[in-house]
């Protein structure tokens, strides 16, 4: 008796425990409504890629609603990896909408900066806390988790970036949402994979990030672990790289 009584009061504590354990990401309802109602599939430049509002954005209020949600938000409650892949990709993917919003009539965002002070380095918005720039959350909080595929769901608000994907990253659903975005990158003939019969050719992403893809076996195993039609050819990634705005002008 003795013996069942325990293992009751242990199942019961565990019970208990795992009823408590609850992902512990921000509410990504009004950033879901946002990708809703601002991103859309279309064409530009004769690229086929998701097409962002930005005039809608500016002038509706949500995206300022968003970012203030996510600079509030307490990020040392963010349990485990895959939360916080979720969050800081959906992060930065609301800074850089951000800084176009931001900065007025822009054909890239790269005219935010220069050459000399390039976007990237600018200040994006208050995090944790901390003023933080799309370099910082990039190179200093996301690449360093070690998971290649984040090249093709952070978007620089850039035609020949990844598409924006038109729902928030969730540490749940991470690891599908991922492959998708891959899967979608890679059958882009415009700017994630192309082959002419000679070369395969692809995004300079390959080539900016290649160390990051040794984690997988390597840029080549990456693609055709994507890509297993592909024919026995070399790879260069060589795709000219368009920054033009991936939607209108704010």
């Amino acid at each position: 008796m003795m013996i069942i009584k325990q293992s009751l009061l242990a199942f019961t504590t565990a019970l208990f425990l795992t009823m408590n354990v609850s992902a512990t990401e921000p509410d990504w309802k009004p950033y879901a409504n946002l990708l809703a109602s601002s991103v859309k599939q279309g064409t530009k430049q004769g690229v086929s890629l998701a097409m962002v509002d930005y005039a809608a954005l500016k002038k509706s209020g949500k995206l300022d609603a968003v970012y203030q949600q996510l600079s509030a938000y307490p990020v040392a409650k963010l349990q485990g990896k895959q939360e916080k892949l979720a969050f800081y990709i959906n992060t930065y993917n609301v800074l850089a909408l951000k800084m176009v919003v931001d900065n007025g009539s822009l054909k890239s965002i790269k005219d935010v900066g220069s050459l000399i002070s390039p976007v990237w380095g600018k200040d994006a918005g208050v995090i944790g806390g901390k003023t933080v720039s799309l370099d910082e959350i990039e190179n200093k909080v996301i690449r360093p988790m070690g998971e290649p595929r984040i090249h093709f769901a952070i978007v620089c608000a850039s035609v020949s970036c990844p598409d924006l994907y038109n729902k928030p990253y969730t540490a749940a659903q991470l690891d599908s949402q991922l492959n998708r975005q891959a899967n979608v990158f890679l059958n882009n003939a415009k700017k994630g994979l192309f082959s002419d019969g000679k070369q395969i050719h692809v995004s300079k992403i390959f080539d900016w990030f290649e160390k990051d893809f040794k984690t997988v076996g390597g840029v080549e195993a990456f693609i055709r672990h994507y890509r297993a039609d592909l024919p026995a050819l070399e790879i260069d990634a060589d795709i000219d790289y368009n920054w033009n705005l991936n939607g209108n002008t704010p």
